[in-house]
């Protein structure tokens, strides 16, 4: 993508090249799961595709290629849906974007007790300070994690926070996939 900032770790563009395209597409759309290939492997073994991956006689070797999967089933939870994928060997990584509510920390300690999921859910939908915050999320096989949000009130490139531990549940719910 065009208009990615360059970020120090491979990782970290990754994830905010798939934050650019999610960006693209609009708000209120279901989750997107992505491959994360090696970019010099993929270019040596599919020759073809170098020159749809840009940068043709550049040769990076620390980056990696989203390539988007198949769309994650509606009528399943995610977490269920997460538990059944195995990658094969030539996948590096993975990651997911998703839409979600959020309320600030200090809403923590207004949410009504004993509320069931659905209950919980429409009580957040309904609180004056939620926010709707794109979430992009990334693992490698080695453990890396980098997390990519975005609020939809300052949709802007320049607002994405990026960080390791953004998202911590859901990176790890993406590594579990890696496991055997």
């Amino acid at each position: 993508m065009s208009n990615t900032p360059m970020a120090a770790n491979p990782l970290t563009r990754a994830v905010l090249e798939i934050d650019e395209y999610a960006s693209g597409l609009g708000w209120d759309r279901p989750a997107r799961l992505f491959a994360l290939v090696d970019t010099a492997r993929l270019r040596a073994e599919q020759p073809s595709l170098a020159g749809r991956l840009g940068q043709d006689g550049e040769q990076e070797t620390t980056a990696y290629t989203p390539i988007e999967q198949d769309e994650i089933p509606t009528g399943k939870p995610l977490d269920e849906f997460l538990g059944t994928i195995a990658w094969p060997d030539a996948v590096a990584g993975c990651a997911l974007t998703v839409e979600r509510l959020m309320l600030p920390p200090s809403a923590e300690a207004q949410v009504p007790k004993n509320l069931d999921e659905a209950a919980l859910t429409k009580w957040v939908a309904e609180h004056p300070e939620r926010q709707e915050v794109r979430m992009t999320v990334a693992v490698l096989r080695d453990g890396a994690r980098e997390s990519a949000l975005r609020l939809r009130d300052k949709d802007s490139p320049t607002e994405v926070l990026t960080g390791s531990d953004l998202v911590p549940g859901l990176a790890q719910a993406l590594a579990a996939t890696f496991e055997e």
